[in-house]
């Protein structure tokens, strides 16, 4: 029999003002911490206020660090870095969705290593990283329990992935609060993104039993909350569903890393500026079509907790949620295919996909 293991250190808490709640959890990070987040969003939705709040009452000190860009670059986390260095701090909080998430794993890493750039990306890093707390606000990513951070490589001309235990944060606060001001339009993408992470994890050769039984709980939260995210219409217990399924998803992640879809999906983020969530969600009806092709039976049960009956039924929910297609003449397919065909990913995928896949995947992905 074949080995199979789980692990995800991060310890989870989750519930209304769990931020402020866990104030001496807080407090054992250290005096000065560095606070990661984008420009807006966080200060938006309240999660940074709260964060600072606690810190005051806690003697703490916040660095902030709000310069994080959509798909952050290696500049920007080099800049953060440079900044926890200059300010010693004891540990790093994310405040965002996955980008702010990403940045700061990859800056309480630099904080310890000096590393090159070209060294950015090897998973060798002899000092660990800074102690970290992400709280997210989206319903996406998953970064709050995953070893992973996914920057802008403008060398490779695409998004490329940090992966080492030393990522994974120490702890994650989750409080579906900080998700009632995302616009509809983020809501739904985010969604589709961990819906991904949970139909990809499920679909790659280190899946096991114990991701197999996380991907199935996200995947049913999703269906659940369907009719609201097709009305673009949340209540407060369909953004908390979604919180949890997303963190859910991650775990699967974490362990057995996604597939050719997002490989596909980062030079749709990289040349068209679409949303990570939003591309992952024009190739996952194919690929799942596809996979149901080599794959009836394991597929199967993926559509039978999606509460449907057919891959094909997915293709059609996630074309009434994605409105927006990009625009691909042949020779963006042809260039983008070969970039995909590339990737380590398919090796780590159950489903063989070929060049011709790829190119049809992309094809069905662009507007008519």
């Amino acid at each position: 029999m074949n080995m199979q293991q789980y692990f995800m250190p991060v310890r989870v808490m989750c519930g209304e003002r769990i931020v402020s709640d866990q104030s001496r959890a807080v407090a054992s990070f250290g005096k000065r911490i560095l606070l990661v987040t984008g420009r807006n969003s966080a200060k938006i939705c309240g999660a940074l206020q709260d964060v600072e709040q606690v810190l005051k009452n806690n003697g703490q000190i916040g660095v902030l660090f709000d310069q994080v860009m959509s798909n952050p670059t290696i500049d920007c986390v080099y800049e953060g870095a440079r900044i926890a260095r200059q300010e010693q701090v004891d540990a790093v909080i994310a405040i965002g969705g996955g980008s702010p998430m990403d940045a700061a794993k990859a800056i309480a890493m630099l904080a310890k290593n000096d590393l090159a750039r070209a060294d950015l990306f090897s998973g060798h890093y002899p000092n660990g990283a800074l102690p970290m707390i992400h709280i997210p606000t989206t319903v996406g990513t998953g970064s709050e329990v995953t070893p992973y951070a996914i920057l802008t490589n403008e060398e490779q001309q695409t998004k490329t992935s940090m992966s080492s235990p030393d990522l994974f944060p120490k702890l994650a606060l989750l409080d579906a609060k900080y998700l009632e001001k995302l616009p509809a339009r983020s809501v739904i993408y985010t969604a589709v993104d961990a819906l991904s992470h949970s139909i990809e994890g499920m679909l790659t050769k280190k899946a096991n039993v114990f991701t197999d039984s996380m991907a199935y709980q996200a995947i049913s939260m999703f269906s659940e909350t369907l009719p609201a995210l097709e009305t673009r219409s949340f209540s407060y217990a369909d953004l908390e569903r979604l919180l949890r399924a997303s963190a859910l998803a991650g775990m699967v992640i974490a362990n057995t890393g996604t597939s050719v879809v997002h490989t596909m999906g980062y030079s749709f983020t990289y040349f068209k500026g679409i949303d990570h969530g939003c591309a992952n969600g024009l190739l996952l009806g194919s690929f799942l079509e596809l996979a149901q092709r080599q794959l009836p039976e394991r597929v199967g049960e993926i559509v039978h907790h999606l509460r449907m009956q057919h891959a094909k039924e997915l293709t059609a929910c996630l074309r009434g949620l994605i409105l927006e297609r990009p625009s691909l003449t042949e020779e963006e397919i042809d260039f983008y295919t070969r970039q995909a065909a590339s990737s380590k990913k398919i090796q780590n995928g159950l489903v063989a996909v070929s060049a011709d896949d790829i190119r049809r995947m992309f094809a069905d992905a662009a507007e008519r």
